[in-house]
């Protein structure tokens, strides 16, 4: 099966239209008549469907009063947005450095978010690493990915993201498992260095950090960290690509999700116990 970005692309151009003629036929309208209805060729309305073609936002909407399907306009339309915009190739976005990896969301995103929820399985988010966490995995992903070496471009940016913590009217919860403590970047002195951050940031008001400690029954399992931002989108990344979802209805389920890890972690003092815990055992 071929996963590369583009055939993701192409799967969920597929998705859209299915959806579309899925509406249509639920409404007992034909592919002629919706067309006459929408005032386009008929042949543009089967291309639609059958994911040749993307449909505008306006087509999108009339498809949808058409069909007396309203309640379903807004899910098509972010699912529209999504699929040319959602699918970022690393490689493609590797050609101008790590610095602009790191930065799938602009400045603004991180401005106007008020409330972060974010969940890592095996990883220290970038909003909560030292600079030498981040440094130790931008040489790893350099060189993977083979891109070029503007490091200390993009370690600054990362640092620079973490003043989000302090801004006012901001909250922020983590839930981590505990793997990602005991997943190294870099040396001992690293991984030691970046619990012993963890501890200071717990006390940050505007900041909530959980740990789902090994070996404990939970009721679901992601299969990778996604961010959420507010209510509105969610970013997830691969080996490969960054996901952002808009879909409103996929968004809220992302929270449910969100909601089910942060029930299984331990917050405060046991947490502070786990981390020291495995601080403890670096050598």
């Amino acid at each position: 099966m071929n996963t590369s970005p583009s055939s993701a692309t192409r799967e969920a151009q597929k998705a859209l239209g299915a959806r579309l003629r899925e509406i249509r036929r639920s409404a007992g309208i034909s592919g002629r008549a919706l067309a006459a209805q929408t005032g386009q060729h008929f042949t543009r309305v089967s291309k639609i469907e059958n994911g040749a073609q993307l449909p505008t936002e306006a087509d999108v909407r009339a498809w949808c009063e058409s069909c007396d399907a309203q309640s379903e306009i807004a899910d098509l339309t972010a699912e529209l947005r999504a699929v040319d915009s959602s699918y970022r190739e690393f490689r493609r976005a590797s050609r101008g450095g790590m610095k602009r990896i790191i930065s799938v969301h602009t400045p603004e995103r991180y401005e106007t978010t008020r409330l972060f929820r974010i969940y890592e399985h095996n990883v220290i988010p970038g909003l909560l690493q030292t600079p030498d966490y981040t440094r130790s995995m931008i040489e790893f992903w350099v060189d993977f990915l083979e891109t070029p070496r503007d490091i200390d471009e993009a370690v600054a940016v990362r640092m620079e993201r973490q003043r989000a913590l302090r801004r006012p009217g901001k909250r922020f919860s983590f839930v981590l498992e505990e793997q990602a403590l005991r997943t190294w970047f870099g040396s001992a002195t690293v991984q030691s260095s970046q619990l012993h951050m963890l501890l200071e940031l717990m006390f940050l008001p505007a900041v909530s950090i959980g740990i789902i400690p090994l070996m404990r029954p939970r009721f679901g399992v992601p299969s990778t960290g996604f961010w959420i931002f507010d209510n509105e989108l969610v970013n997830l990344e691969t080996p490969t690509a960054s996901i952002t979802v808009t879909r409103p209805s996929e968004v809220t389920l992302y929270g449910r999700m969100f909601d089910l890890m942060k029930g299984a972690a331990v917050h405060g003092p046991a947490a502070r116990e786990l981390i020291n815990e495995v601080i403890s055992e670096i050598v």
